[in-house]
């Protein structure tokens, strides 16, 4: 896997770190995700995947991880940016950060958008959940879409909808939750489905 280029121009409206108490509940998921494999690492120790949660309710401002981190370590002040909004026709995001805001910013944009409940979306990679989605009746998108791009932010809205977790087309998955506790507990849920309990490969909390 490959997929962590930005494919959007950033506007960065000013250089600074956001500051949220609740960077450290992402950081948390950040190490569950990667022990449990839901963020697989790439090259140059590059996880596959983007946790975020909304900042204000009513307001579709929220807090992500930057492109190209790695979840295998403590993740520092400088990964997390602030994104105000989104222009899909001109593919512009902006932002508040020290480095660029993930790829899939304008994905998380669009579902805060759409949803209003929702203020926490975590995006991960599962060859497993991809393999066994079917038999644990999880909703798919139609047509497997480039990432970063608003053709997948829309794609995921058209199955979207009132549920909370979907499968990406040979892609990954999107987990939508009031709560990031709520977004993190429900993907480790799916893999306790996948996993029998006497195997020893099981969901890990930490």
């Amino acid at each position: 896997m490959s997929f962590h280029a930005v494919k959007f121009q950033t506007k960065i409206l000013y250089r600074a770190t956001p500051q949220d108490k609740r960077i450290d509940e992402i950081r948390k998921w950040a190490k569950i995700f990667h022990a449990n494999n839901l963020t697989p690492i790439i090259e140059s120790n590059i996880s596959c995947g983007n946790l975020s949660f909304r900042i204000n309710p009513g307001e579709n401002k929220f807090i992500i991880t930057c492109s190209q981190m790695g979840f295998n370590k403590e993740l520092s002040e400088d990964a997390f940016a602030q994104v105000f909004d989104c222009n899909f026709e001109q593919g512009v995001v902006f932002a508040l950060g020290e480095r660029e805001p993930s790829s899939e910013s304008m994905l998380h944009f669009a579902i805060y958008k759409s949803r209003p409940e929702v203020n926490a979306i975590f995006h991960g990679h599962s060859a497993k959940i991809l393999e066994n989605y079917s038999s644990l009746k999880l909703v798919e998108t139609v047509k497997e879409q480039p990432y970063g791009t608003p053709e997948l932010a829309f794609e995921v809205l058209d199955v979207l909808k009132d549920n909370n977790f979907v499968v990406m087309k040979n892609h990954g998955f999107v987990s939508v939750a009031e709560t990031m506790d709520e977004a993190g507990n429900g993907t480790l849920k799916i893999l306790f489905d996948i996993y029998s309990p006497s195997n020893s490969t099981s969901a890990k909390v930490l």
